[in-house]
């Protein structure tokens, strides 16, 4: 038996039955919200860890980088393990994995250990993540399987940005530590609906050791070379250049094979290079704006912790607003216009704010900040669509790997530029990191524009 045959985990033809059906769609649901929500719900609690620890906000960043980063470069390592181990096995770890580490976290005394725990937590949230793909292609029957990627889709995307207005109003009543405390009844919750995954039997194939260290090793030098750019210029510019030469090598090894872990194959396929450009300006706009934004309110603006989670409420329930009709309109227009105007929307929702005088009312923040909800809603829907169905059956499982790490990975590096900008001492930095989130926003637009002028009729509409 070839490699790419052994590769491939059988499929159920007809997915689970009804009942256990949706018992495991909300497992899943729960555990993908966890580890997403935990990621974006620290974010407000940076200002709060850093009085608390007597730290500086750059250095506070990195509670941020350190989950996001072990989630970026573990994504395609670990999706490969669930593989071999099976996925039911590695949602259970993942989600234990995740507990113990909130728990740790929450009795942090020091930010060192504070770190340690948030890449214990990256592990588990990893684990979590990476599965997204195959599991639904083993719960839902075909008939299903866009209903249930959708769903879960929408539950990634609402989360990361609910986490912060959540975390808001557990500041608003309680010390930072019931951040990471909120996790263990969650947590809990799922790995008690983990019994009713599916049973896939694991594959009889060799791991790719050499490429998941080459993948990680990749993801993790850019990273860090990004974010101390500004401080150790030198160093930080050496390291992102290594990046590049493992990547490049990485690339030339895995093109020879013929279902690789690091999927050069789906980066052939037109439809699929906008998606994913597009979704990485997206995604790091949305956290550039999400590590930004609670210190602009709170220290620029003057604002209490309670209405600083209000307002961060705004884009949650703009994206909410927009989700049911945001489906439908991808059917009949073409996605590079309704993702553009999407993005568009994220600019100039995120653009007023940084605008608006200190003294303005919170009802035009609050508004603001919705229209940037709006536009992320109306971006991700018929973007993710197009980027779910442009690859071929056999590889969508690839496909939910690749998407988490763009997403992860965008999240990490918009978080990373924000914490460069931080690092330069300027007194306006956290309108400057808002300034970055405008400018991400921006590129999805001309992306966008790109894929409308160069894209085939076909792939306009998914």
């Amino acid at each position: 038996m070839s490699e790419a045959q052994t590769a491939r985990v059988p499929e159920a033809t007809e997915g689970l039955p009804t009942a256990r059906r949706r018992k495991a769609a909300l497992a899943l649901g729960i555990g993908l919200m966890l580890s997403v929500l935990d990621a974006s719900m620290s974010n407000v609690a940076l200002p709060s860890i850093a009085k608390d620890l007597n730290q500086s906000a750059a250095s506070v960043v990195w509670i941020v980088n350190a989950y996001g980063l072990t989630v970026a470069m573990t994504l395609m390592p670990m999706a490969a393990i669930g593989e071999r181990v099976g996925f039911k096995l590695l949602f259970r770890c993942g989600l234990v994995l995740f507990i113990l580490a909130s728990i740790a976290s929450a009795l942090a005394p020091n930010l060192s250990v504070l770190l340690v725990c948030r890449v214990v937590q990256g592990l588990g949230g990893s684990a979590i993540m990476c599965l997204f793909g195959a599991l639904v292609r083993h719960i839902y029957p075909p008939h299903l399987i866009g209903r249930g990627i959708g769903w879960n889709s929408m539950t990634v995307a609402v989360s990361s940005v609910m986490g912060p207005s959540l975390g808001a109003f557990i500041l608003s009543t309680a010390s930072w530590p019931w951040i990471f405390v909120f996790n263990i009844p969650v947590g809990c919750l799922a790995l008690f609906g983990a019994k009713y995954l599916p049973d896939v039997a694991p594959i009889q194939s060799r791991f790719d050791w050499f490429s998941a260290l080459l993948s990680m090793t990749a993801i993790g030098l850019l990273i860090v070379g990004i974010d101390y750019l500004v401080t150790y210029t030198w160093q930080a510019s050496l390291l992102i250049v290594a990046a590049v030469a493992v990547v490049t090598f990485l690339i030339r090894r895995s093109s020879a094979q013929p279902a690789p872990l690091f999927p050069v194959d789906l980066f052939r396929i037109p439809a699929m290079r906008f998606a994913l450009a597009a979704s990485a300006s997206t995604f790091s706009a949305q956290m550039a704006t999400f590590v930004s934004l609670p210190f602009y309110l709170l220290t620029t603006l003057q604002r209490s912790q309670i209405t600083v989670g209000v307002l961060l409420a705004g884009w949650p329930v703009g994206a909410a607003m927009i989700a049911a009709i945001a489906g439908p309109l991808s059917d009949r227009f073409p996605v590079a216009i309704l993702s553009g105007i999407g993005a568009a929307a994220m600019a100039l929702g995120l653009a007023s704010i940084a605008l608006m005088p200190a003294d303005v009312d919170n009802t035009w923040l609050f508004a603001a900040m919705m229209l940037a909800g709006v536009g992320f809603g109306f971006f991700q829907t018929p973007n993710n669509r197009v980027l779910l169905s442009a690859a071929p059956r056999h590889r969508a499982g690839a496909v939910g790997g690749l998407q988490a790490t763009t997403r992860v990975f965008s999240q990490t590096f918009g978080a990373a530029v924000v914490a460069m900008v931080f690092s330069m001492g300027f007194t306006s930095g956290p309108l400057l990191g808002l300034w970055v989130a405008v400018c991400f926003a921006l590129c999805a637009v001309t992306v966008n524009a790109i894929r409308y002028r160069q894209a085939p009729q076909a792939e306009q509409h998914g």
